[in-house]
């Protein structure tokens, strides 16, 4: 008499969910893989990564004091020294820890206005690519419109009616670069929605939302990402020149606010270029960085790009 022998344990069929998150394990571990060899790619990781340390930690090591006019340590537009390493500002303040404070604010305003220029371009780019008809047409004439338009020009607009804060410079910067996402991501759901699987998803009852959301939405995902990593480092550089104009907020320090207080010191004409040279070159590294891993996660998410590693 024989018997049926019972599989092991490891054998059980494993649940959806289970199958899902080793989807995602093995794709994320695929992506890191890859986006390892890109040598500027790991550049700019590292040098975000420092970034955002020195910035998540400038309370504890700068201590928020800093900004104060009134107890400012040293004399006006002191040169580096050992107290000082890279100078005093007109108040007598420590350029060094207005450089590591100013890093919170000016990746704060970068990251938010990132996010929100995509949401709005992911948006209309997804409903236009899949609803079409007059309501495509409607919204790509105004993406075109503000395509033309100089980006720097209506962000000043938006931020000289409206109040001077940094939630008035984030929506500036938001809802006047979105429409290079729009393009894009209208494009990418015109393809995705020419296959096969949306026609038996439609078939089979889906409605607009679930179309949108779970077969659309996941497709564009990947161009999202990367486009929001290359938005960044554009958004930092708006924030910066927005406060050098001096549209940004005055009660806060960022280091577009350092080169504007930097100009208005006469610092250009005086040589103290130890007033401009630190909160410039943290502008131009932390937007190369992100730039740097904006092609990246691109070149990865799609090969056929090529871009040089």
């Amino acid at each position: 008499m024989t018997t049926e022998a019972t599989p092991p344990p490891q054998a059980a069929k494993a649940s959806p969910r289970a199958l899902a998150r080793q989807r995602r394990r093995h794709s994320a571990a695929r992506f890191w893989k890859q986006y390892r060899s890109h040598r500027a790619g790991l550049f700019g990781l590292a040098a975000l990564v420092l970034f955002a340390l020195v910035a998540l930690t400038a309370p504890l090591t700068i201590g928020s004091d800093v900004q104060s006019v009134t107890d400012a340590p040293g004399g006006p537009l002191e040169s580096p020294s050992a107290e000082f390493p890279l100078g005093t500002d007109q108040f007598g303040r420590s350029l060094l820890g207005l450089v590591v404070w100013g890093s919170r604010v000016s990746l704060l305003v970068g990251l938010l206005a990132a996010v929100l220029s995509v949401a709005i371009g992911a948006l209309i780019g997804i409903t236009a690519g899949h609803f079409r008809g007059w309501y495509a047409t409607v919204l790509m004439r105004i993406t075109d419109w503000f395509l033309v338009m100089p980006t720097l020009v209506l962000a000043i607009a938006l931020a000289t009616v409206m109040s001077r804060s940094l939630s008035t410079i984030i929506l500036a910067i938001g809802v006047t670069t979105w429409p290079t996402t729009a393009r894009l991501v209208r494009a990418q759901t015109l393809a995705v929605e020419s296959r096969p699987y949306i026609e038996r998803a439609r078939a089979l009852g889906g409605g607009h939302w679930h179309i949108m959301s779970r077969h659309v939405l996941p497709n564009v995902m990947p161009l999202v990402l990367a486009q929001t990593t290359l938005i960044i480092s554009s958004a930092i550089l708006a924030e910066a020149t927005l406060a050098f104009l001096g549209l940004g907020d005055p009660t806060v320090v960022s280091w577009g606010g350092l080169l504007q207080d930097a100009r208005e010191a006469g610092a250009v004409s005086s040589g103290k270029w130890w007033y401009l040279v630190p909160p410039g070159i943290a502008i131009a590294v932390v937007a190369l960085a992100f730039t740097l891993c904006g092609r990246a996660v691109e070149s990865v998410l799609n090969p056929r790009l090529g871009v040089a590693r």
